[in-house]
């Protein structure tokens, strides 16, 4: 054999082999030399970071989404010019020219048209997507994380209803209905709703206090938030209802100018105006100020009532730095109007003499009253926020707070009727009350790890302050009227007219309440959400509530304080993270109890006699989708909520009380926002509950054992709303909406000696057209369309409107 040969066929194959190999690497070399990166952000018009925004390069499969901080990345781009599109549904798209270079890491943002608000309006006007929300747990948390249920309403689904009024916005809301509309009477004078059984009204401003007696103006709102069950441990006892709260979250200003004015016209007299206007104020400081205001009057749909306001909301934000902000917010409203007064069909004591809407033939269009017989809640509504960034783990958030609602004018209702008669006793009382609040709230937001579990920390601090000043007049009897609208008079030589003078005659010898009220709460509270795993979180909150009530301030026996802790508790596994959650949570409300004075059955032994705070308990678990790429948002929860320590008369002496009084509330919702396909949007839910007075004395119309407490609303509702927006063609920017409520029969009166009195079922059919382009938007919407006669009551019969039309049109720039 010829080694030498052999030698050299080796090393000629080694060296070749070695050349190939050194070859390959420089390929390798030089075609990962060409090639780039892209990096960058996507930030709103107001500053703040862009989520889900999707960055592609056309003609290219490579894309990304921004994450929670509004970045992005696009890896191993090859070297050459593109074009880079920032792009999110429904939102006009973005596009940037850009160059990659051998090896270079290229910076592009993009800043958005939209600010933060609009970009919401965007991404929940059609369906509930996993957004982060600071305010439900007053921690930021995403919806799947976050094991109690809420619902949203936008201000995009207020534009595309033609919603005028805040009460209408709720029949977007699964397991709400309104008992009654604003009365304007002092201290519970806002709409009431029934929610999961219990009452609840709007109390509160980007989740701190925000009291009203009249009506909210819808100018100023960015989203409606309904905090589902009990919600006093991170809220207190002072704005919260057991079935759950009601939340406004108000516009924002931001970085560059634009606005929209907007002209209403609709049944009854209808004429509105409002304005949006945003405008930074400094080119060198990132200040920005927004202002809405609006002014709106209409009619009623019966022979008398009105409603005339003027709104004024101003907001300013100023970002001192990359770590201070600021917000300031004023909610100014001027309300004059004429009320029917609330239609009480029994007296609590007799039996009903009509038990069905068809026996009592009541007069739909009969108010009751007339124009002359006013009312006026002014009301004020200021915040001013400090958010600080003391770390990477941790913020700072303070916040004060100060409102005052007024009410001032006449106020009436008819009340009952004795057994077998068809006349009704009709009442009135002039209104001067003042409720002034304080809160001032310190809150502290940690994220950081702990033994490598990730823990979301809040620490908070709460001072609340209500005085209330109340100068009006005793309650008149005016006057024995008919459900027909028949009028006669206890005294036919002195009859009381519905005119100011007649009735200010009335209460003349009435007399004059001196009452100054007041009472505060001082508040601490935590809450904590640790992730065992990504998938598997768990939450534990307290609250410490020290209720202090000075009473009258003429009268110092009258003091008294209470303590209360309310705890909450709650479990979310997530199977497919940020998809799928399965959730469960525990949680407390309660309601401070003032002493009574009682005395034995024959008015003898007067004492006073303490309670313990009120308490609801409820236990919840199910389950909240977000699939097919923020396309199917869902949630589906059973719940059971029980309260204790309820005060009812002793059997034997309605002198004398004690807290046996116990009612069980249970049921289940479904809430779902669908986008199925482009510019089709659909929002659905239903709901069922079930309430009963599970504990009580004897037959007090109130608690009485196995039968409905009052003003739970009805027992099942549904609500529907479908809108499609053509996205091409000669339709382009065209749509319409369809949808609707039903609400079943609802158990208004229900008392084994009263008897019991059910308000119909009923469905409701509503429709728009629109035509919603980028400078303009016009839209017509039916409501009622089929005409439905329908009611709704707390212990009451209040007919709703009939068929109505409103028109729009908006300018945006």
């Amino acid at each position: 054999m010829n080694y030498s040969v052999c030698s050299n066929n080796f090393t000629s194959f080694t060296l070749k082999k070695v050349y190939l190999t050194l070859l390959f690497l420089l390929l390798a070399g030089i075609t990962f030399a060409q090639t780039g990166t892209i990096t960058g952000s996507v930030k709103t018009a107001d500053g703040s970071p862009a989520e889900s925004v999707s960055i592609a390069i056309q003609g290219s499969s490579k894309g990304a989404l921004t994450d929670q901080k509004g970045n992005y990345q696009l890896r191993n781009v090859k070297v050459g010019q593109y074009l880079l599109i920032a792009s999110l549904i429904g939102l006009e798209k973005q596009e940037q020219r850009v160059e990659v270079k051998q090896g270079e890491k290229l910076t592009i943002n993009f800043v958005l048209k939209e600010n933060t608000a609009q970009l919401n309006e965007v991404t929940i006007s059609a369906r509930n997507s996993n957004k982060v929300n600071a305010i439900v747990a007053k921690m930021p948390l995403k919806k799947l994380e976050n094991p109690q249920v809420y619902t949203t309403v936008s201000s995009e689904i207020i534009k595309q209803q033609g919603i005028t009024n805040f009460d209408d916005a709720m029949r977007n809301v699964p397991g709400i209905s309104r008992t009654w509309e604003s009365t304007g009477r002092a201290g519970d004078g806002a709409s009431y709703f029934a929610l999961r059984g219990f009452e609840a009204q709007p109390s509160l401003y980007n989740g701190f206090p925000g009291f009203t007696n009249g009506d909210l103006d819808p100018a100023d709102i960015e989203e409606i938030q309904v905090l589902k069950g009990p919600s006093g441990t991170l809220f207190g006892a002072n704005f919260v209802g057991y079935g759950g709260i009601i939340n406004v979250v108000t516009k924002k200003p931001y970085f560059t100018t634009g606005g929209e004015i907007t002209y209403n016209i609709g049944s009854f007299g209808l004429n509105r105006i409002s304005a949006d206007v945003n405008t930074p104020l400094s080119k060198t400081e990132k200040v920005a100020l927004r202002v809405n205001t609006a002014y709106s009057s209409e009619n009623s749909f019966q022979d008398a009532g009105y409603k005339k306001t003027f709104f004024f909301a101003p907001s300013l934000v100023y970002h001192a730095n990359d770590k201070l902000t600021f917000n300031f917010m004023a909610e100014i409203l001027q309300e004059d109007r004429a009320v029917a007064p609330v239609f009480f069909h029994t007296n609590r004591v007799d039996p009903l003499t009509f038990k069905t809407i068809k026996d009592l033939n009541l007069d739909n269009n009969q108010s009751f009253t007339s124009n002359d017989l006013s009312i006026k809640n002014p009301r004020y509504n200021l915040q001013g926020q400090m958010q600080y960034k003391i770390s990477d783990q941790w913020t700072s958030q303070t916040v004060i707070s100060r409102g005052s609602a007024q009410s001032k004018g006449y106020y009436g209702y008819i009340f009952g009727n004795e057994a077998g008669s068809n006349e009704f006793e009709q009442y009135i009382h002039k209104e001067n009350q003042t409720s002034n609040t304080t809160d001032i709230q310190q809150n502290f937001n940690g994220d950081f790890k702990i033994g490598g579990l990730r823990n979301r920390l809040l620490i908070g601090l709460d001072y609340f302050n209500r005085n209330i000043i109340d100068n009006g007049t005793g309650y008149g009897f005016m006057r024995y009227v008919t459900p027909q609208g028949a009028i006669s008079y206890a005294d036919p030589a002195h009859p009381v007219y519905t005119t100011q003078n007649s009735v200010d005659s009335l209460l003349a010898g009435t007399g004059e309440s001196k009452s100054n009220v007041s009472n505060s709460s001082y508040s601490a509270y935590a809450s904590d959400v640790i992730n065992i795993t990504p998938e598997l979180s768990v939450m534990a909150s307290l609250r410490a509530d020290y209720f202090v009530s000075k009473g009258e301030k003429a009268d110092p026996s009258d003091n008294f304080n209470q303590f209360a802790l309310s705890p909450k508790f709650g479990l979310v596994y997530q199977p497919v993270l940020d998809k799928v959650s399965l959730f469960a949570n525990y949680m407390n409300s309660f309601l401070n109890v003032a002493p009574q004075q009682v005395t034995d059955e024959d008015g003898s032994n007067p004492r006073v006699k303490s309670f313990k705070p009120e308490h609801a308990n409820q236990l919840e678990f199910g389950i909240k989708t977000n699939l097919f790429s923020d396309k199917l948002s869902a949630t589906i929860s059973y719940y059971n909520i029980k309260v204790a320590n309820r005060v009812t008369p002793l059997v034997g002496n309605i002198n004398d009380a004690d807290q046996r009084g116990a009612v069980k509330s249970k049921g289940f919702e479904l809430d779902l926002n669908a986008n199925p396909a482009p510019g089709f949007n659909l929002i659905a839910g239903y709901s069922h509950n079930n309430i009963v007075n599970t504990s009580s004395n004897g037959t007090d119309f109130y608690t009485e054992q196995g039968r409905a407490p009052g003003g739970q609303g009805p027992q099942d509702l549904a609500n529907l709303w479908a809108t499609y927006k053509f996205t091409r063609g000669s339709l382009k920017d065209f749509g319409f909406g369809l949808g609707g409520n039903y609400a079943g029969v609802y158990k208004v009166v229900d008392n084994s000696v009263v008897g019991v009195f059910d308000l119909p079922s009923y469905t409701l059919l509503n429709a728009s057209l629109f035509y919603n382009a980028d400078r303009y938007r016009f839209t017509f919407n039916a409501n009622n369309i089929t005409n439905e006669k329908y009611y709704i009551g707390y212990w009451s019969v209040n007919p709703q409107r009939p068929v109505n039309f409103t028109a729009s049109v908006a300018f945006k720039f």
